[in-house]
């Protein structure tokens, strides 16, 4: 099956998909066309009052599970959804937080510390093969210890190491962040809670990767509100300038007014799992809630950082699609995807309350022919 190109323009051309029930954001006032049961995709038997079935269930091949005036969430294997569906350097940027390398294992399935690198490769290969030139690639993985022992696991090191020192398509770490969530509970307990010998564990690490040294970003989207301190010194304009014991050199400029702090590449962000509405309507609606989910603030800079207005953003491994929501909220494009259809469907509550109607099978709606695609940049 050719490929399609993904457009870079908004708002997306979404047309009605032909020979299918689905139909464009132009029929449902914008709002997301949710996924149906399983094994009855495209059928006109489903019912959409039928509570959903709390099962895992692996689509065979790529369904197009629903679609917003910006986006479009799919159920389907990632590297199998990319090869058949998405074009090469069309994706802006992938924000993304995949399994982690845990020794307990986890409902959504994760893999083992010993395999996650050879796991993951894969994925970046096409990961490497859509991405933008300009495009970047940001990777939050949590922390993971070794069985039995108080001693951290070094997979999310070993996974970036290999990223980007392999012979073929190898990325560059642009730069690492490092997410400090200070709402989390005092972990792993037997060492940090039971023997007292470790601290809490309460930082993800956060790759942001590209395929250049020079992908597109801008820290001027993201800055942060000035200290008190920090006005205080702008207005009165009385500062010790000159070199300081480190050799930094204080001139003149330190003082202008830009509008705004320049953020640390630590971000501090609580993640309580307060997601009421979303919590809510998966309760609602039988559905089991994704466990795992990160906190809209994440992602949130990173589209800010990273991209602009009419850029695609993909996660693929969408989960309740926390990352889908923000990229249309902040007006990009998006595309989602994730393998559990039960997360999918709960994802739905993200956007705005759906018209229920099955999806079928098809191509992604948001694309027009390479030529334009490039036209649009």
């Amino acid at each position: 099956m050719p490929r399609s190109a993904v457009a870079t323009k908004i708002p997306p051309v979404v047309k009605n998909h032909p020979n299918s029930g689905v139909q464009g954001p132009e029929d449902t006032g914008g709002r997301p066309d949710p996924l149906p049961e399983p094994g009855v995709v495209g059928s006109a038997d489903y019912d959409p009052g039928m509570p959903p079935k709390p099962t895992r269930s692996v689509s065979d091949e790529p369904v197009l599970a629903y679609r917003t005036e910006q986006g479009e969430a799919w159920l389907g294997d990632s590297i199998e959804t990319l090869e058949t569906h998405v074009d090469d350097e069309s994706i802006d940027l992938i924000v993304t937080s995949p399994p982690f390398a845990l020794q307990r294992p986890k409902e959504y399935g994760n893999e083992s510390q010993e395999g996650y690198k050879n796991w993951f490769l894969p994925f970046a290969d096409e990961f490497w093969r859509v991405l933008k030139p300009t495009g970047s690639l940001v990777i939050d993985l949590g922390g993971a210890w070794e069985g039995g022992q108080p001693v951290k696991s070094i997979y999310a090191f070993e996974l970036l190491v290999s990223l980007c020192r392999r012979p073929n398509r190898p990325f560059v770490l642009a730069q690492d962040f490092y997410w400090f969530n200070p709402a989390r509970l005092p972990s792993p307990a037997q060492w940090v809670t039971v023997e007292r010998v470790r601290a809490k564990d309460a930082v993800n690490y956060v790759w942001w990767l590209a395929k250049t040294p020079h992908p597109k970003a801008d820290n001027r989207r993201v800055q942060r509100e000035y200290t008190d301190s920090m006005k205080r010194l702008i207005a009165s304009g009385n500062y010790n300038r000159g070199p300081r014991p480190s050799g930094h050199v204080v001139r003149e400029g330190f003082l202008e007014d830009r509008g705004g702090a320049i953020p640390p590449n630590l971000l501090a962000i609580s993640n309580t799992g307060n997601d009421k509405d979303y919590l809510d309507s998966c309760r609602k609606r039988g559905l089991r809630p994704h466990p795992a989910r990160f906190p809209a603030e994440l992602p949130e800079f990173f589209v800010q950082f990273l991209t602009e207005p009419g850029d695609l953003v993909l996660d693929p491994f969408a989960g309740s699609n926390v990352s889908g929501a923000v990229a249309e909220s902040l007006g990009r494009r998006w595309l989602s995807i994730d393998i559990d259809d039960e997360y999918l469907r709960g994802s739905v509550a993200r956007f705005d309350e759906p018209t229920p109607r099955p999806a079928a099978p098809g191509q992604l709606q948001l694309q027009v022919d390479a030529s334009t695609a490039a036209n649009a940049n």
